[in-house]
């Protein structure tokens, strides 16, 4: 948790593969520890083909069978789904010109915001991009998942005042 809290939570993403990758992670932490999704990371890439959109957006049912029988994974039909379908709308937004990275960024202003204050649970941005996500048909993506997405993400700084890491992300 150190090494993830030193060198990648809270760095501004915008890379739309990494972003998305970031947010079916966090889908799949909903209702667990993110310890155990990074605990799995690894082997979550490895099952999803290293979070390729266009290869995930392939996957049937033979590979959610697959999924299923993976113990290095969170074996949960519903999330696996959800991330097999984040995939394919993914791809349709690409293909339609529209990149993902943009897309989110956009609704956040453009550029990190600068927390101040007690970290809340969600905010009005966070229902504001969970609406916005599930209109194009995400799932998982609730205000609270969605805020936790967008501290990984650096979408919003909520680095202690005196944490080290607070003026370097910023920068």
């Amino acid at each position: 948790m150190q090494t993830y809290h030193d060198e990648e939570w809270g760095v501004p993403e915008y890379d739309s593969r990494a972003l998305w990758e970031k947010l079916m992670l966090d889908g799949f932490q909903a209702g667990l520890s993110w310890i155990t999704i990074l605990r799995k990371r690894e082997a979550f890439r490895e099952a999803f083909h290293q979070f390729n959109p266009e290869a995930v957006a392939r996957f049937h049912e033979a590979d959610i069978e697959r999924l299923l029988g993976n113990a290095a994974i969170i074996r949960s039909r519903a999330k696996i789904e959800a991330t097999i379908t984040g995939a394919r709308i993914w791809v349709s937004m690409q293909s339609a010109g529209e990149d993902f990275s943009t897309f989110v960024w956009n609704i956040a202003g453009g550029k990190p915001i600068q927390s101040k204050g007690p970290i809340p649970a969600s905010t009005p941005l966070s229902e504001q991009m969970s609406k916005a996500l599930k209109q194009r048909g995400f799932k998982f993506v609730g205000p609270v998942i969605v805020y936790a997405w967008m501290q990984a993400t650096g979408i919003v700084n909520d680095h202690a005042a005196d944490c080290f890491r607070r003026k370097a992300v910023n920068e």
